[in-house]
C-alpha cells in the first residue's frame, strides 16, 4: 500500500506560469523568493494547513524593515494584482486589523492596504496595473509591527480568473510555475532517517551515527534544538545517567545548554550524518506496513527531495511522520473509565497541555510608548495577575488547551500573541502602576510555539499512571525519567475571566522536592503497526497522564540515545524495532550499558549511582 500525503508546493524564486496559449503569462512571487527579507521572518509552522511557509512582520509593535525582491515580467500588458494574506485577528471578530502592510512596484505603492480582510488565508486585491517587460522591483512595507503576514503575489493577466485558493488547485498552480517533477529527486538512501531536530532527534541521529549508521537528520527550522532552541527557549529539565543504564544521558550532557551553535557543531562533527535544515517533511510513502521514504520541501528555496531509508525515527513532537504513515495515534485525555488513572478525567475529552510563547522586557532608561491594541485581549487590573512581576513571562503563559496543536498551530499562537500584547498594552497605557513600566519596552516575544502535547504514537506498551505510581518493572526498561507526573491545566482564575480561552496554566502533580524515578520501557519507543518506525520525544507511546512524567527535554534526549542504539541492532541483525525486543533483548541491554564514543562535558555532572527506585532531587521550574 502506498500512502502519499499531498500538500502545496513552495516556490522560492521568481516564477512565470501559464499555458502556451495564454499571453502574457501569470507571474507568481512567493514569500520565500524575496532576496532581502528585511525584518520579516519565515514562518513554516502552519504550512500543512495553509499551503506554504510565509513572511511574518513580527516587530513587537514597531514596523519591521521592508522586504524586497525583483522579478522578470515576461511580456508587457495589463495585470491584476492578487496578494495571498488575511486579517489574523478575524477569528475573534476583534476590532481593527493589526497586520496591515502595503506593496510597492518599482517604488509606486498599490492603492490597497493588505491584511485588513479575510477570515482565512486567501487571495485579496485585484487592482489593475500595467507592467512593462523586464525587471520589476517589489517591496513589502509593514505598517504596524504586529505580525502582518504575506504568502505570495500573483500578477494575473486581466482576462484570466483569480487564482484558486483550493489547496489542491493552488498546489498544482505552484507546481506548474516552478516546473517541479512529479517525483522529487532522491537526496539519498540512509540506514536511518530522523525527522525533527529537537534534543530527541539530535540524540537519535548522533548516537546512531557514532555506532556506524548512515543518517539523515531533517529539521524544518534554521536552528537545531526544538523547544530548547533560542527560538522557543525552554530550559532542559530532568536528570540523566540514572540506573538501570547510567551510560544513557552522556550525549544529552555533551550537548549541554549552550545553545544552537553548540548543537549544530556536535551534529556536523559526525561524518555519518547529513544535516538538512529548513526542510519540512510533508509526505510519506509506505509499502507493506513499512515506510519506504519521506519527502521534504525547503522553506527557503522551494526545492523538494525524497529520503529513502531502512529505518525511520519520528522526533517531530507532533508525530508528523507516524501520522502520515498511518501509524496508530491518540490525542487528548483518556477517560478514567478506560484507564482507571486517578489523574484522568471521568471520561475522555480533547483537553491537552497547552503551548507557550516566551516574552521579555527591558528597562531602557527613558519613556518608551507602546501602541493601543484594541484587537488584543482586553486585560484589566483583575486579569493582569501579579502585575508588579509582569516584566517577563514564565512557563505558565500557556494556551490552546482545547485546540489541536498539530493542525491549529497558527490559531493557538495568534491567541497567545493577543494575550501578550493585550497584557503589555494594559501595563503600559492603563494600569494603575503604569508609571513603573514607562521605561520598559518589549525586548522579545517568541513566534515559534513551544508545544507540550499533541499526537502520541501507540507502541507495544502504552505507559500509564499505574506504571509510574506502582513502579511496574518491565524487562525492557531502558531509560529513567525523573520529573514526576506534571500535568498543566488552565488556571482557575484565568478560566473565570476567559472561559474556554485561557492563557495562564497551573502545573499539578510535580513535587518541589523529591521525585520518584521511573524506568521507561523500550516498547514505548516504536510504532505497534508501522514496523520500521521509531519515535522519541513527546510523541512516544503514553497516556496523557503518563506524558506528564516523560516530556521534559533531558528525558526525551535520552530516548534518542536509546533509539539510536536500537537502530544499530536493527541494522546489525536485519531486524525490526519490535525484533530488537523480541529476539535481541540481551544484546540490546549490553549496548545500553556501554558508552558511545564522545565524552560527557565537564562541569555538568549528574549522579550515576542512584538506586533504580530511589528519590532524586530535581529543580522545579514549572516547565
Amino acid at each position: 500500500m502506498k500512502v502519499l500525503f499531498v500538500l502545496t508546493v513552495l516556490v522560492v524564486a521568481w516564477l512565470t506560469c501559464g499555458s502556451a496559449a495564454a499571453e502574457p503569462a501569470s507571474v507568481l512571487i512567493e514569500a520565500e523568493s524575496f532576496r532581502d527579507h528585511g525584518g520579516w521572518a519565515i514562518d513554516q509552522q502552519s504550512m500543512d494547513q495553509m499551503g506554504s511557509a510565509y513572511l511574518l512582520a513580527h516587530g513587537l509593535g514597531t514596523p519591521v524593515a521592508d522586504a524586497t525582491t525583483t522579478v522578470e515580467i515576461p511580456a508587457p500588458g495589463a495585470y491584476r494584482v492578487w496578494v495571498r494574506t488575511w486579517n489574523w485577528v478575524s477569528p475573534w471578530e476583534a476590532s481593527g486589523a493589526p497586520g496591515r502592510f502595503r506593496v510597492s512596484l518599482d517604488g509606486k505603492l498599490l492603492d490597497q492596504t493588505f491584511g485588513t480582510s479575510g477570515d482565512a488565508w486567501g487571495w485579496v486585491g485585484g487592482e489593475q496595473v500595467r507592467l512593462d517587460k523586464g525587471t520589476l522591483r517589489v517591496t513589502l512595507h509593514d505598517l504596524t509591527g504586529f505580525d502582518g503576514r504575506y504568502d505570495a503575489i500573483a500578477f494575473v493577466p486581466e482576462a484570466a480568473p483569480e487564482p484558486s485558493n483550493e489547496l489542491d488547485e493552488l498546489a498544482a498552480f505552484r507546481r506548474r510555475c516552478l516546473g517541479l517533477p512529479e517525483t522529487p529527486p532522491l537526496a539519498g538512501r540512509f540506514d536511518l532517517v530522523v525527522t525533527g531536530g529537537g534534543v530527541a532527534g539530535i540524540c537519535t541521529a548522533v548516537t546512531a551515527a557514532r555506532l556506524g549508521l548512515s543518517v539523515a537528520l531533517i529539521q524544518n527550522r534554521p536552528v537545531l534544538g526544538g523547544n530548547s532552541s533560542s527560538e522557543v527557549g525552554v530550559s532542559n529539565s530532568g536528570l540523566t545517567n540514572i540506573a538501570p543504564f547510567p551510560q544513557i544521558g552522556h550525549l544529552v550532557r555533551e550537548l549541554g545548554a549552550e545553545g544552537d551553535e553548540r548543537r549544530r557543531r556536535v551534529v556536523e562533527a559526525e561524518d555519518n550524518i547529513r544535516l538538512f535544515l529548513n526542510r519540512h517533511v510533508y509526505a510519506v510513502e509506505t509499502r507493506d506496513g513499512r515506510i519506504t521514504s519521506v519527502t521534504a520541501r525547503s522553506i527557503t528555496d522551494g526545492s523538494e527531495f525524497r529520503f529513502e531509508g531502512e529505518l525511520f525515527a519520528d522526533c517531530t513532537g507532533d508525530a508528523t511522520v507516524g501520522f502520515l504513515a498511518g501509524a496508530d495515534w491518540r490525542m487528548g485525555r483518556e477517560g478514567r473509565d478506560e484507564t482507571g488513572e486517578s489523574k484522568a478525567p471521568p471520561v475522555a475529552d480533547n483537553v491537552k497541555m497547552g503551548s507557550t510563547l516566551h516574552w521579555d522586557s527591558e528597562d531602557i532608561g527613558r519613556d518608551v510608548p507602546f501602541p493601543d491594541c484594541p484587537w488584543a485581549l482586553r486585560i484589566d487590573e483583575d486579569s493582569c495577575m501579579e502585575t508588579m512581576r509582569m516584566t517577563h513571562s514564565r512557563n505558565n503563559w500557556e494556551t490552546g488547551f482545547r485546540y489541536d496543536a498539530a493542525t491549529e498551530t497558527e490559531r493557538i499562537r495568534d491567541y497567545m500573541l493577543r494575550a501578550i500584547f493585550g497584557n503589555w498594552d494594559f501595563l503600559k497605557n492603563r494600569s494603575r502602576l503604569r508609571g513603573q513600566f514607562s521605561h520598559r519596552r518589549l525586548s522579545r516575544v517568541g513566534y515559534i510555539l513551544g508545544k507540550r502535547e499533541s499526537r502520541r504514537l501507540m507502541g507495544d506498551v502504552i505507559l500509564t499512571q499505574h506504571d509510574v505510581a506502582q513502579k511496574r518493572r518491565y524487562e525492557d526498561a531502558c531509560l529513567t525519567s525523573t520529573w514526576g507526573i506534571d500535568l498543566h491545566t488552565p488556571h482557575e482564575s484565568n478560566t473565570e475571566q476567559f472561559p474556554g480561552e485561557e492563557f495562564i496554566s497551573r502545573g499539578s502533580g510535580l513535587p518541589k522536592k523529591n521525585v520518584e524515578i521511573y524506568p521507561i520501557p523500550y516498547r514505548c519507543l516504536y510504532s505497534r503497526n508501522v514496523e520500521n518506525l521509531f519515535m522519541a520525544g513527546r510523541n512516544i507511546s503514553t497516556t496523557h497522564v503518563a506524558l506528564g512524567q516523560v516530556r521534559v527535554q533531558n528525558t526525551t534526549g535520552m530516548m534518542g540515545e536509546v533509539v539510536g542504539r536500537a537502530a544499530t541492532i536493527c541494522k546489525r541483525r536485519s531486524t525490526t524495532p519490535r525484533g530488537v525486543y523480541a529476539e535481541h533483548l540481551d544484546e540490546f541491554k549490553e549496548l545500553l550499558a556501554r558508552p558511545v564514543k564522545g565524552e560527557p562535558r565537564a562541569g555538568n555532572r549528574q549522579p550515576t549511582h542512584l538506586r533504580e527506585n530511589g528519590p532524586v532531587q530535581v529543580a522545579f521550574d514549572n516547565s
